[in-house]
């Protein structure tokens, strides 16, 4: 078998980083699939591994921009497939050609363009929000059209066939893994009166700055718990996005012009990120929007106890191992920053409950599981198509 991946559109975060997990964790020749060829830009090209089963390609449409690309994957792609011999199309992208000449699997990566509530919270006419539109569009055709459709929750397999209705693919529920230099054994927990102003309790939050974030209301909250003289400081680690990191920014600058307890270090490099974990003593996950978390997975990797927003798959990744709150609700964040902060036995409960849990996010399972999906349906569909019918017929599979 041929599998071909469709991996023009990715380039930065988690899309990166799924994808050169899956290939450098997996083994799909187990699961009969001979050969992989993967169609994707330069720049993510180099971030995946070099095997004999696996080959990259490369084309102009693929390095323009994001319009052309566009272009390039409805109307190039599908020739490049049939030239190629694939018998599967993947698209972990979340969108498909209109039209494929081999059966498609592709999946459900983010969730914003099924929370229009949650879109809005970048303006209402804000560019943000009409990008959601039209993903929620292009992915609705997609998840429809697809022969194979993978989850990453049960929370969004429920939202998105809720928005969408019965969907017609054969589907699965794979999560994503974590790497196992997150994956640390819970340390001894500080009691509240061993810290001080000078060496505080140090809590951390990793996300990028937008709204659904909710980062500023965070900020409110610790420091509403440092005027009642509580020795607690926060860091805030991701990149600033659009209006909204300036004004969280405004909003550090007011309430602590000092930073001597809020702090904020911009972007930092993922390969990084669990030395600051190690670092810290608790973590926040204040986010109202997500497919899953993998921030929070991390985090419980990490052996930190956590205090996470109480929406979307949170509570189904972090179960009875965290305290919950409100991101909408000062005072329900000030509540659970401060009922983890101070009880020392809850915060050791906690951190080993959700590094039991994170056992269970591993790349390796999520490739396996992976590559043998792809094997089933492209097993259980035929592999030529008709080509597109003229318009205003439907087009059928052979």
């Amino acid at each position: 078998m041929h599998l071909g991946i469709d991996a023009s559109n990715i380039r930065q975060g988690g899309g990166v980083t799924h994808l050169s997990q899956l290939l450098q964790a997996g083994d799909p020749t187990a699961q009969g699939i001979e050969r992989v060829t993967i169609w994707v830009g330069a720049g993510t090209a180099a971030k995946l591994p070099n095997t004999p089963w696996l080959h990259k390609r490369s084309a102009p449409w693929m390095e323009a921009p994001l319009p052309q690309r566009l272009l390039g994957q409805q109307l190039s792609l599908p020739g490049e497939l049939r030239a190629q011999g694939c018998d599967l199309l993947f698209s972990p992208g979340g969108t498909l050609p209109a039209w494929s000449p081999v059966p498609t699997v592709t999946m459900s990566q983010n969730m914003l363009p099924f929370e229009p509530l949650e879109a809005a919270r970048f303006g209402r006419f804000s560019a943000m929000r009409l990008k959601m539109r039209l993903l929620r569009q292009s992915q609705s055709r997609s998840f429809r059209a697809a022969d194979g459709l993978i989850f990453l929750t049960e929370y969004a397999q429920q939202a998105i066939t809720q928005a969408l209705g019965p969907l017609p693919a054969d589907t699965a529920l794979i999560p994503h893994g974590i790497e196992p230099r997150f994956l640390q054994a819970p340390r001894p927990a500080r009691p509240l009166s061993a810290c001080t102003a000078q060496d505080p309790f140090r809590f951390l939050y990793v996300s990028i700055l937008m709204p659904y974030k909710h980062q500023i209301q965070v900020a409110c909250a610790v420091s509403q718990l440092r005027a009642q003289g509580w020795p607690v400081e926060i860091r805030f680690i991701g990149a600033s996005w659009g209006h909204y990191g300036p004004r969280f920014r405004a909003v550090l600058e007011e309430l602590d012009p000092g930073r001597s307890f809020l702090h904020w270090s911009g972007a930092e490099p993922f390969e990084a990120l669990h030395a600051s974990y190690r670092a810290s003593d608790a973590f926040v996950f204040a986010s109202s929007c997500e497919n899953l978390p993998n921030i929070l997975i991390e985090a419980m990797a990490a052996g930190l106890p956590i205090a996470s927003a109480d929406r979307g798959p949170m509570p189904e990744a972090l179960g009875n191992a965290g305290v919950y709150f409100d991101p909408e609700s000062l005072e329900s964040i000030t509540n659970a920053l401060q009922q983890l902060a101070q009880d020392k036995g809850l915060r050791q409960h906690l951190a080993h409950l959700g590094w039991q849990r994170a056992q269970r996010y591993s790349w390796v399972r999520c490739a396996q599981e992976t590559f043998a999906f792809l094997a089933q349906v492209a097993q259980r569909q035929p592999r030529t198509r008709r080509v597109p019918a003229p318009l205003g017929r439907e087009e059928r599979k052979d």
